[in-house]
């Protein structure tokens, strides 16, 4: 079974909410990277997104493109990200997917980003760039290939009758992006919020999670009802670049975090 739906299927039996950060890989440098992946792991969070640096990262807000921009210089690229994952996979068994944009797999081969992701243990993607319509050609050989990584889709408000058809044979989780613009603003959700989250639940068969936007665990208090978990992506970031990537700040944001979420 892929970790995702393990881990996501484990929290439904507890009752609990799922809880998932954004790291940049190869900040502040690849070992770091690897050792704060375990750090996480073993604060207990509950799925690690892992964005691979890209150039011209259109979803993103200036925390994530600064952060995408200073890993580029560093060196980091898809196969270092894939080596970070195939490394921290000889003792860590938490959730990892990529967020990558599609221009990343194509310059790489679709077919032989899917096959090294099974090899380096990869379980979920998501490419904020692709629509729907295009998913045509990825998914062919992640349908073609046993334990491919799940494709994560994203959803926002203003996506409306498309939902039903964007989560129909969804895997893993939906991403709602709960705010318009990029990540990282402030917690300035859409202001029918509520009711485009309620429409999501209505018509998923899979667990929905909430992203962009949020900081803590009270940012979402009002939306526990609904979703089963939520994303902090920029917030993350900026915590651990001001406490230089210290593991206790991490180790206690995550701890605290989660506690909140699940009271």
């Amino acid at each position: 079974m892929n970790r995702i739906e393990k881990r996501l299927n484990e929290l439904k039996r507890e009752n609990k909410k799922a809880f998932i950060t954004y790291m940049t890989a190869g900040l502040p440098d690849m070992k770091r990277s690897s050792e704060i992946i375990k750090i996480q792991y073993e604060s207990g969070i509950d799925i690690i997104e892992i964005g691979v640096p890209f150039s011209d990262p259109i979803a993103d807000g200036p925390v994530i493109q600064d952060a995408s921009y200073r890993s580029i210089q560093k060196g980091t690229n898809l196969k270092k990200a894939f080596d970070l994952v195939s490394g921290v996979r000889k003792d860590c068994e938490v959730p990892i997917i990529f967020m990558l944009y599609y221009n990343t797999i194509l310059y790489y081969g679709v077919e032989n980003f899917v096959k090294k992701s099974i090899e380096c243990g990869v379980d979920g993607i998501i490419i904020p760039d692709l629509p729907y319509e295009e998913t045509f050609e990825i998914n062919e050989f992640l349908e073609r290939y046993e334990d491919a990584p799940y494709l994560i889709p994203l959803v926002s408000p203003v996506s409306k009758e498309r939902i039903p058809m964007i989560v129909e044979n969804a895997k893993g989780f939906v991403y709602c992006v709960s705010s318009m613009g990029v990540t990282g603003q402030n917690s300035d959700f859409h202001k029918d919020v509520i009711n485009y989250l309620k429409s999501v639940k209505e018509v998923s068969k899979i667990p929905v999670m909430m992203g962009f936007g949020i900081k803590n665990a009270e940012d979402v208090e009002g939306f526990k009802d609904i979703i089963d978990g939520c994303i902090v992506g920029s917030n993350f970031i900026n915590l651990m670049e001001s406490n230089n990537y210290d593991s206790n700040t991490i180790k206690q944001y995550i701890t605290t975090f989660k506690e909140q979420l699940n009271k």
